[in-house]
């Protein structure tokens, strides 16, 4: 079954199978199969078309995968336009919602850069010096 450019796995139960779909949660899952009418304990593969074509009709009145992604990005750029203060944190790659970034942060932030002090000969190598 293909749903929005994303091929969710026969093998799976269509339970889960639907929180592939970018902005689909198994919150949501469970309202899309009960407006489809359609047993969440089946398996993808075992969908007749009439079901499939269901679940894509409820699956249309959702904003998932492209459509999501963009409305996401396009808040996060109004953000950084209005410069508010999370804006700010998102140009310059830090934690948007208050967690300490003293001690953590690291998925964020990247891995960790040792900053010290280095010997002349070593800098005038690396062509870090200006003389």
């Amino acid at each position: 079954m293909r749903i929005s450019g994303i091929n969710l796995p026969d093998e799976k139960r269509v339970d889960i199978g639907l929180s592939y779909l970018f902005g689909v949660g198994r919150k949501n899952v469970y309202d899309i199969l009960k407006k489809a009418e359609v047993d969440s304990s089946k398996r993808i593969k075992a969908l007749s078309e009439d079901e499939q074509k269901r679940i894509q009709k409820v699956l249309e009145t959702y904003k998932i995968e492209g459509d999501l992604r963009v409305e996401i990005q396009g808040n996060i750029k109004r953000l950084k336009e209005i410069s508010s203060y999370r804006g700010n944190r998102h140009s310059r790659n830090l934690p948007v919602r208050g967690q300490r970034t003293k001690s953590n942060a690291r998925t964020k932030r990247g891995k960790r850069v040792t900053i010290g002090a280095i010997k002349k000969e070593v800098a005038a190598k690396m062509g870090l010096t200006t003389e």
